[in-house]
């Protein structure tokens, strides 16, 4: 984000010493992105942020996939994984589990009732959406509170944890990228600044709370890497000689910050507009988009649902969370449930939606999409909680061999 902001106690040029009241150091770490070519920040910790005293490795969470195949629309729901009062001993870093993923990005879900461990994702940014619950993420930048409807932004090798509040689960959507994810670049100005037509703004993010200084020692801290592991991933726990929240303050333009939905402002028109203008994020070979309540088409004869359509170039994935989603009445889809749409099938809306939804002037659905660029497969969740019908939806009729 090229949106600078300085938090706490930092000197007045960089690059130059940093005392405490009693004469000591601070250190000064640069956490930055595309070695020395792009956005950056400042910190300034009380310890040495390289210090560790101790490492071992962490078995990831299940990562294998499968393919896609036979290849077919999939509807997967993903409130099966948790059943009963099973979320009270998961964690949203070490009991995140699997859907869908590639080579650009990994799509898990996670019913959290417990603190996960301090984590650093080491291989790409993550999107955390909010289902449900609330909670903090404390994050060596500072903490933000967060609940239903937020986008939590984390970059690559921020150093945070989860902890779930008021007694219901924490219910997260997390998009890891194996890149960096940013808003869309034709929201902003070649300066990095949100332009007018852009559907939301500064004034939207929330970024951390003033960062915490926390006196504990022999830390341990969860780092998921590159490594030779599926997805070419590996785990390690580093243990550090004292917490990496002691940092007494921060300047520049890379922090982790926070997006509700609910400030997204929808883009409407007379006749159906295309998916793009519903994105919020991009990455390196997938974007990210949301539909929320919204006025629909209003031409004499617009069709509000969308039309059929087959994204030769993409793989889409929609995570359904709120309201009543038009196109997929008589589906099956609901609340918690994800739909595979994969390039090479053309997709639409279900039988009879499209005569229904003549004449409204108002949806009220909110669902996160993520489109790929490349095939996605199935990660472990994904292949449980596969419905196994919805394939034959658009025809009523049962699978033949």
């Amino acid at each position: 984000m090229a949106h600078y902001q300085s938090v706490g106690s930092v000197p007045s040029k960089r690059h130059t010493q940093h005392r405490d009241p009693d004469g000591n150091l601070y250190y000064e770490e640069l956490m930055g992105e595309e070695g020395f070519s792009s956005d950056s920040s400042l910190l300034y910790h009380v310890g040495v942020p390289s210090a560790i005293i101790g490492a071992r490795e962490w078995e990831l969470p299940d990562l294998t996939t499968v393919a896609n195949s036979p290849l077919t629309p999939r509807h997967l729901r993903l409130h099966d994984l948790f059943p009963g009062q099973g979320w009270k001993a998961v964690d949203a870093v070490t009991g995140r589990r699997l859907v869908l993923g590639n080579a650009d990005v990994r799509i898990s879900y996670a019913a959290a009732g417990e603190t996960s461990p301090l984590y650093r994702n080491a291989t790409g940014d993550e999107c955390v959406y909010v289902e449900a619950g609330t909670g903090s993420v404390e994050t060596v930048f500072g903490d933000l509170a967060v609940g239903p409807g937020d986008y939590v932004i984390l970059p690559r090798a921020t150093t945070h944890r989860w902890v779930p509040s008021g007694g219901v689960p924490l219910r997260l959507y997390v998009i890891e990228a194996n890149s960096h994810i940013v808003p869309p670049k034709r929201y902003l100005s070649r300066h990095g600044q949100f332009l007018e037509h852009a559907p939301y703004c500064e004034r939207d993010l929330r970024l951390p709370a003033h960062p915490q200084v926390v006196d504990e020692q022999d830390v341990e801290v969860y780092v998921k890497h590159r490594g030779t592991g599926p997805g070419g991933l590996a785990g390690t726990v580093h243990v550090v000689p004292r917490h990496p929240f002691d940092v007494v303050g921060w300047d520049g333009c890379l922090y982790p910050y926070a997006f509700n939905i609910s400030d997204f402002e929808p883009i409407t028109g007379r006749i159906h507009q295309p998916p793009p203008v519903h994105q919020v994020f991009e990455g390196h070979n997938f974007v990210i988009c949301n539909f929320v309540p919204r006025k629909v088409d209003y031409h004499p004869e617009a069709v509000p649902v969308p039309y059929y359509h087959s994204n030769v170039d993409s793989d889409e994935v929609m995570f359904y969370v709120g309201g009543d989603y038009e196109a997929r009445k008589g589906s099956g889809i609901d609340v918690g449930s994800v739909s595979l749409h994969p390039g090479g099938h053309s997709h639409g809306p279900q039988p009879g939606a499209v005569e229904m939804s003549l004449g409204i002037e108002f949806f009220d659905e909110l669902a996160v999409m993520v489109d790929t660029f490349r095939p996605l497969e199935l990660g472990e969740a994904g292949r449980i909680t596969d419905d196994g019908v919805y394939a034959w939806s658009w025809s009523g009729r049962g699978a033949r061999s």
